[in-house]
């Protein structure tokens, strides 16, 4: 049986200075009027504007070489700067998945001119990407899908196919798609997937919006209809996809978006309502956001050693969406207990905001269903 181990370094003087430098930032930008905190930032707050300042000041690819327009930094420094934009609930999502896994992924397996073009531009704020790899039939269950890339001798690959819940495709640049190059393999559907870096302004892409149930457009379904890709469209080596997809997955689940998306409500409770909170709550929230804290820390670390923590990336994951449930749960029967006009407006908003996000984020990069069963098999369970 597996058993997981999650080494979390202490945070240095260097990672402090640069936490006082962005949360300073963010105290501005907020009393300027640049943005209103917003739950669920990430996937809700867009704003290439404020993207675009955050590139300023150099918080975007903080991890990759200065001659792609990063600054060399480790994953920790990056770990940073994304826990205080998202308890800040600043508006991060225009960029967000083009600093978190597409310039990673273009930086670990894209060519020298993809590197040159593309991941200065994303550590500027100035490209957003965006993923394709849920499909309509193929949800969690991602080895099903049916998007496929084709090619005649010499001729430039062809994609056919459709990619759902595609955050910010609407304003992305390019996605990175995982299709079918070449049939499964008996029972191994793994086989045979590829990973293509996809210019969003070719013939044949077509972006459609998926209205969610607050009414507003972030998710999205994509139209692959015989789109002619680049000559260097395929990323990394043919066939290899699943394992880059793996990869790419282990940066996506294992942040701190899983388990600080709701924290702005927590915080905000605390600001307007501390003497309604009890004292054994409030510590054990605390205690658990602090775990999911370590877990987290110990994950960039080992990504930063060049390790793949996939199946830990799913336990935080995991862990972190039941954390954000019961955080929801536990300020509505705070709030449930006073009437509603002797409550910060504010606060009720949030509340509001955050009832109407939670359903969503047990889906983003996995099911509860799909994650226990990755964590199960790991963990020699049957």
């Amino acid at each position: 049986m597996r058993q997981f181990v999650f080494e979390a370094a202490a945070e240095t003087e260097e990672e402090r200075t640069l936490r006082h430098s962005v949360r300073d930032f963010l105290i501005s930008e907020q009393a300027n009027g640049g943005f209103v905190p917003v739950a669920d930032c990430w996937v809700s707050g867009v704003s290439p504007e404020f993207s675009r300042k955050l590139g300023q000041q150099g918080w975007l690819g903080l991890t990759w070489p200065v001659q792609y327009g990063g600054r060399g930094l480790s994953a920790l420094h990056r770990l940073v700067v994304t826990e205080e934009l998202l308890v800040a609930g600043a508006p991060v999502a225009a960029h967000w998945i083009a600093d978190r896994q597409t310039g990673p992924q273009i930086f670990k397996f894209g060519t020298e001119d993809q590197k040159q073009r593309i991941l200065p531009r994303i550590a500027a704020g100035e490209c957003f990407t965006c993923a394709g790899m849920s499909e309509p039939q193929a949800g969690s269950d991602l080895a099903a899908i049916r998007t496929r890339a084709d090619r005649s001798s010499g001729g430039p690959w062809v994609l056919n196919g459709r990619k759902i819940w595609s955050t910010v495709a609407h304003i992305s640049d390019f996605m990175i798609v995982l299709a079918r190059t070449r049939p499964a393999e008996g029972k191994d559907r793994h086989v045979g997937l590829s990973q293509f870096l996809v210019d969003m302004s070719l013939p044949g892409v077509e972006v459609s919006g998926i209205r969610d149930i607050a009414g507003q457009t972030h998710f999205n379904e994509v139209l692959f209809d015989n789109v002619e890709m680049a000559h260097d469209a395929l990323l990394g080596v043919e066939g290899n996809g699943w394992s880059q997809c793996m990869g790419e997955l282990a940066v996506e689940r294992s942040g701190p978006e899983r388990y600080l998306t709701t924290f702005l409500l927590l915080e905000r409770l605390l600001a307007t309502m501390r003497e309604q909170v009890p004292s054994v709550v409030l510590g054990e929230l605390i205690a658990r956001v602090a775990t999911l804290r370590i877990m987290s820390r110990g994950i960039a670390g080992s990504l930063q050693r060049g390790n793949n923590p996939d199946t830990e990336a799913a336990l935080v994951k995991q862990m972190g969406n039941a954390f954000e449930k019961h955080l929801f749960n536990t300020v509505r029967a705070i709030l449930s207990a006073h009437p509603e006009p002797g409550i910060d407006p504010e606060l009720l908003t949030l509340r509001d905001e955050v009832q109407l996000r939670l359903p969503a984020s047990s889906l983003r990069g996995g099911t509860t269903e799909i994650l226990r069963g990755v964590i199960a098999r790991q963990l020699g369970v049957r």
